[in-house]
């Protein structure tokens, strides 16, 4: 089992090849730009050549589970792969997953996704919290346990959530009626009851959050976050690295920007992967 701490690990991955998290997304429109099937064989070249190109040179990879499940039992057997592949040339493996349920069922995937040797175990995973924050608890305590992470969705980097992340919490009276409402947004109700479970934990905790890249009047309060922040939008969805510093201010040193399409369009060429890879990153690193 792993029991350095997830803190310890983000960070120094992050100090030893710079911020950047590449998605590891096979869209079907670029499984036939690089002239390969939509099939789990074309899916299988297609992800351990990135990965192969790319997991010695940043930090963390991130499949995306949909991607992989779309092929059935042969996809996820890939995925399988792609999780050991990326993890055996030492960059930090995010399952991008957003699960997120109650009771047993919870606790069935934090064994599926972060317990030491199960087939899909990752060093991270996404989760969403609307099942209930506190119902996430089962991945956090077995995260915490083996030395993995968590990213609880709080703002996303579309708008489409804006509804539900941007609605004020109500507090709800003991009669069961609608309270008066906090002031708080849901996402800040996120990286509140985040940072609380990283209070006291150094470098930083292990339940971080995502918080879209695009997102430049995010609003939130991420001060007393003290964990990773997942910033998925890079390239193809709109963000730049150069913005980054106005998106994030003070917490941006907090911040592990990710991006898929704008480094994965440059394949099936391996350097041709790693070199958009290592531009990308150095970017991000001079903007730090």
């Amino acid at each position: 089992m792993n029991l350095v701490p997830f803190g310890f690990r983000v960070t120094a991955a992050v100090a030893l090849r710079g911020p950047l998290c590449v998605g590891i997304d096979p869209h079907p429109q670029l499984l036939a730009e690089w002239g390969l099937p939509a099939s789990a064989d074309g899916l299988r070249r297609f992800a351990l050549t990135a990965v192969e190109a790319l997991a010695g040179e940043v930090a963390a990879i991130k499949p995306q589970s949909a991607f992989f499940e779309r092929y059935g039992s042969a996809g996820i057997a890939v995925l399988e792969e792609v999780i050991a592949a990326g993890r055996a040339r030492g960059a930090l493996v995010i399952a991008d997953v957003k699960r997120g349920d109650i009771g047993s069922t919870m606790t069935a995937y934090a064994s599926a996704y972060l317990t030491e040797g199960a087939p899909l175990a990752a060093d991270a995973v996404t989760l969403s919290p609307y099942p209930g924050f506190a119902a996430l608890a089962p991945a956090f305590d077995e995260a915490r346990r083996c030395g993995r992470g968590v990213f609880v969705l709080a703002r996303t980097s579309t708008a489409d959530g804006d509804a539900i992340q941007q609605a004020i919490q109500r507090t709800a009276r003991q009669d069961g009626s609608r309270g008066t409402g906090s002031g708080r947004t849901v996402a800040q109700s996120v990286v509140d009851a985040a940072a609380e479970r990283n209070a006291g934990a150094s470098p930083v905790g292990h339940v971080g959050v995502v918080v879209g890249a695009t997102r430049k009047g995010h609003g939130l309060d991420l001060a007393r976050l003290n964990a990773t922040i997942l910033a998925p939008g890079l390239g193809a969805q709109g963000a730049t690295a150069a913005e980054l510093p106005g998106v994030f201010g003070e917490a941006l040193r907090f911040v592990l920007p990710s991006a898929s399409r704008e480094v994965l369009r440059h394949g099936p060429d391996p350097l041709a992967l790693r070199d958009a890879a290592v531009r990308l990153r150095d970017e991000l690193g001079a903007n730090a």
